[in-house]
């Protein structure tokens, strides 16, 4: 296959227009393109604002990138709607290397395009195959793929590309990106960035200069330049509209920013275009695929010649060529803004009459939408054809605009209604909450009967919950469950299942509301599914007390783990603690994350890795409780969607760095104290706690844990109560320890497991007489003996091992602290190791520093690449499990054979093992 060229100029060689004063971004460019020949990927924003030179540079990358495959595609404002407009842009001429694919990427990514039929196929999903497809085709020749104007980027391709960008390693390709200023916080806001300004002083007066038509006093440049900023193509536009006496005065008085003035002055010249012509170049300026065939068609519709685009083409505004393009976005944008209501319904409706139906219904159907002067059920039930499809595709913001765009011309009150909420629905499965207020208010004032009222209440309820899974959304909550129980029982148990839910995060926030809440589930025919299960169980617990809901969490748990329900685990996992039901946790959070992977669930996936992060550490493995935290982090950024903090907050605590524990800890509660969050205001003190008894400063450790064993929070009061028993004992609060002793006792004697027994016995043994501790401290090593509870027997360890020394027991207690120091250095647990390091120390025995074999040289992302090997996974396998392309798990292999000595697979178990 020939590698792609850039276009010829005059003498045969590229067209290289010139770039005044941008030598340091053209490097920048440079090192892109010798990364990625090289065989390594890069990202990169090009940012400014609108005429600073973006897609001039961009220009150039294309014209540089020679022995390089390129894909161009640009956000169109008027398609900004459209689910994937522009990520089918980017792999339309790469669907060559679609069967190259695993089958559900690649029916994933074929029915994301409407090339075939299949399940909505989930977004990570397609993520992943649009990386896969990338990677394949880079193969080939290094692939370049510039994407101009993501401020106008669809919802869906926003999302999949910025997942790809961060994906991107060892696959020879470059995602650059331009991206008008100032941004907005966006999805590509962290990714690497290349900030344009205005060009400096000499070279935007020497730019000025090449276009005025005659000289100009120095002061009156130089304020020119001033005005723009140095904006080249506000130095090349404005001075166009005033005469060589108006610009002895300058440019005028500002109005408003350099795009608003340069795009004002491409409208006035519009303006002053025949009649025909301004009618074709807005159709043009609509079509945001700029099909030439489209184009001539609609001529023909308007009975007007092909050559009335001709003054359009003479000014420069537009080419006309394989494709239409416009000069410039703000030539395309002046053109339609400044067009009036009735030039505009004309245009949308000649574009639906050319536009195939059969072929592209949806952008039919939005032509005929736009065309429309008052309300038609013919269109709005075409456009609501067209959500559907669009849903189909993993499309929501997309179903959501053509429902919204079909109530506004549904003629009909209660069908308006209907279609409304479906957009609501619709707006709050993608994500975009502020939207969906709006939508339920709407549909509120449409009369809706008790079914879709119902429906209202719960929508509203479950958006609140989405924004604030805190106190303020219990209210809402318990009204819409309350509402559904005499029309839809199930949604009913669902709903009290959230509203119950909203009390165990508000906490100590709640007061009574929990309990209130429990009562009223509880009068509701209970459910023998995963839901019903666990609604009577959390119930049961607010009512009752954790004693008596024991057993009906354990069933509810059991449902959970056989129906393996991804999304049940942020009440399923606290649940899996709170009866101490290590393997059940362990499993919970291994099925979640498996789970959510498979099936590409945005929503789901944070916090089954955070999660999964959590038992981690507790497992001792913290370089892949790290990678999972920064796997969820990422993929929160990418989403919009918080983070659950268990994981870091738990595995800083450990790490035992006070300055990054403290920050975490300080913003989650407040964040938290301002949601009514009062579960992770005690989440953050028992984290406080565990690092200051790290640290060995008791008195402080102690304070923080009073402060977190305050309430009765789900979960983690147990782990706030062994941090309060240690620091009280140490810091000689013998009331304090005693209490502490007593109630984890009591929960342990409730759930009867190992693992809260084991907890409570170490605990115990603090507080007992000498000669009732030391069977207490072997009860804790006994039943903490699992290998998921590593971090836990290590502590229990390591108070047996102090308790000893200070009997002076000193043989006895350095078998246990030797033990406890390996696996606390193991685990990167380090406040732990360095306080089992002194204990070591002062028993006589050297503790030398532990020496780092190869293993230990290996990155998170090695680490968990190698096990997966050893594991039996394929590369595509991997990469599927980890959202990386085969190509760069393949990279990172050759990485982990390089340290580690070997030169296989079937070496490389054996060499992790050592």
């Amino acid at each position: 296959m020939p590698i792609p060229t850039a276009p010829a100029g005059p003498s045969g060689g590229p067209t290289r227009p010139a770039l005044r004063g941008r030598a340091t971004e053209l490097a920048d460019l440079d090192g892109v393109l010798r990364d990625v020949r090289s065989g390594r990927s890069r990202v990169l924003v090009v940012r400014g604002e609108a005429g600073v030179g973006k897609t001039a540079l961009l220009d150039r990358l294309v014209d540089d990138a020679s022995r390089c495959r390129v894909v161009r595609a640009a956000g169109v404002e008027a398609e900004s709607e459209v689910a994937y407009a522009v990520l089918q842009q980017v792999c339309a001429p790469l669907l060559g290397h679609l069967d190259a694919l695993p089958e559900p990427q690649r029916e994933a990514l074929s029915t994301a395009f409407g090339l075939g039929a299949g399940a909505p196929p989930a977004t990570l999903v397609i993520g992943l195959a649009v990386l896969g497809l990338l990677a394949e085709a880079a193969q080939e020749h290094p692939l370049v793929c510039v994407v101009d104007d993501v401020q106008w980027l669809d919802r869906m391709s926003e999302v999949v590309l910025t997942f790809v960008a961060r994906r991107l390693d060892a696959e020879s390709v470059a995602l650059v990106f331009g991206a008008r200023s100032p941004d907005d916080g966006g999805m590509l806001a962290d990714l690497p960035e290349l900030r344009l300004a205005g060009l400096a002083a000499p070279e935007a007066r020497a730019l000025l200069d090449a276009v005025l038509p005659g000289p100009l006093d120095d002061a009156v440049r130089d304020r020119i330049v001033a005005e723009t900023g140095g904006n080249p193509l506000a130095l090349l536009e404005l001075p166009r509209d005033l005469s060589p006496a108006e610009l002895a005065f300058g440019l005028g008085a500002p109005d408003g920013s350099v795009a608003t003035r340069v795009e004002d002055g491409f409208a006035a010249r519009i303006a002053a275009l025949p009649e025909d012509t301004r009618r074709l170049l807005l159709v043009a300026a609509l079509d945001p695929v700029g099909d030439v065939g489209v184009l001539w068609r609609a001529a023909d519709r308007l009975g007007l010649a092909p050559d009335a685009l001709a003054p359009a083409r003479a000014a420069g505004f537009v080419e006309v060529g394989a494709r239409v393009r416009f000069r410039h976005p703000l030539v395309r944008s002046a053109a339609w803004r400044s067009a009036d209501p009735a030039a505009l319904r004309e245009a949308h409706g000649v574009l639906a009459d050319v536009t195939d139906q059969a072929q592209e219904p949806d952008r039919h159907a939005w032509h005929r939408a736009h065309a429309a002067v008052g309300p038609d059920e013919d269109v709005a039930a075409e456009l609501e054809r067209s959500a559907d499809r669009a849903t189909a595709r993993g499309g929501r913001v997309a179903a959501a605009v053509f429902l919204e765009r079909a109530a506004a011309l549904t003629p009909e009150p209660k069908t308006r209604g209907a279609r409304v909420l479906a957009a609501a629905e619709a707006r709050l499965q993608a994500g975009s909450l502020r939207e969906v207020a709006d939508l339920l208010a709407a549909a509120e004032l449409a009369p809706l009967d008790p079914v879709l009222r119902a429906t209202l209440e719960r929508l509203r309820a479950q958006a609140a919950f989405a924004a604030d899974p805190g106190r303020a959304s219990g209210p809402a909550l318990l009204a819409a469950a309350q509402r559904l129980e005499g029309l839809d029982v199930a949604a009913a148990r669902e709903t009290y299942l959230a509203a119950l839910g909203a009390a165990m995060h508000a906490g100590r926030a709640a007061g009574d509301e929990g309990a209130a809440v429990a009562r009223a589930a509880l009068a509701v025919p209970p459910g023998d599914d995963a839901t019903g299960l666990l609604l009577t169980g959390l119930a049961t617990w607010f009512v009752e007390g954790q004693a008596a809901a024991v057993g009906p969490l354990r069933r509810g748990l059991a449902a959970v783990t056989a129906d393996e329900a991804p999304g049940l685990l942020w009440l399923a996992g606290p649940l899996a603690q709170e009866v101490g039901d290590d393997a059940t946790w362990w499993r919970l959070t291994e099925q979640a994350v498996d789970g959510a992977r498979a099936s590409g669930e945005v929503a789901a996936l944070p916090t089954a890795l955070t999660f999964r992060s959590l038992a981690l550490t507790w497992a001792g493995r913290a370089a892949e409780a790290s990678a999972l935290n920064a796997e969820a982090e990422a993929l929160a950024q990418a989403t919009g969607r918080p983070l659950h903090p268990a994981g870091p907050l738990t595995l800083t605590a450990y790490q035992g760095d006070e300055r990054a524990a403290a920050r975490v800890q300080e913003a989650v509660v407040a964040d938290a104290s301002a949601r009514g969050q009062g579960r992770l205001v005690g989440l953050a003190h028992h984290s406080r706690a565990l690092l200051l008894n790290g640290l060995g400063r008791y008195p402080a450790a102690l304070e923080a844990a009073r402060a977190g064993a305050a309430f009765d929070d789900l979960a983690f009061i147990s782990w706030t109560l062994v941090e309060l028993g240690e620091a009280a004992a140490r810091a000689g609060d013998d009331d304090a320890a005693r209490e502490a002793r007593d109630r984890l006792a009591a929960r342990a004697a409730a759930t009867g497991t190992d693992w809260l027994g084991g907890l409570a016995a170490s605990v115990a043994a603090l507080t007992a007489p000498d000669d009732e501790a030391e069977p207490l401290h072997r009860e804790a090593l006994d039943r903490l003996a699992a290998p998921t509870l590593t971090l836990h027997r290590a502590r229990a360890q390591l108070q047996y091992g102090e308790w000893l020394r200070r009997r002076g027991r000193r043989v006895d207690a350095r078998e246990q602290l030797r033990a406890a120091h390996e696996a606390f250095t193991a685990s990167d647990a380090r406040a732990f190791a360095d306080r089992a390091a002194r204990e070591l120390a002062a028993t006589g025995e050297t503790v030398r520093k532990r020496t780092t074999g190869a293993d230990e040289d290996l990155t998170a992302q090695e680490a968990q690449i190698a096990r997966l090997a050893v594991a039996g996974r394929t590369n595509p396998e991997i990469g599927a499990v980890l959202f990386l392309s085969p190509r760069t798990v393949e990279w990172h292999l050759r990485k982990v054979f390089a340290k580690l000595g070997v030169s296989s697979r079937r070496e490389l178990a054996g060499a992790l093992a050592r």
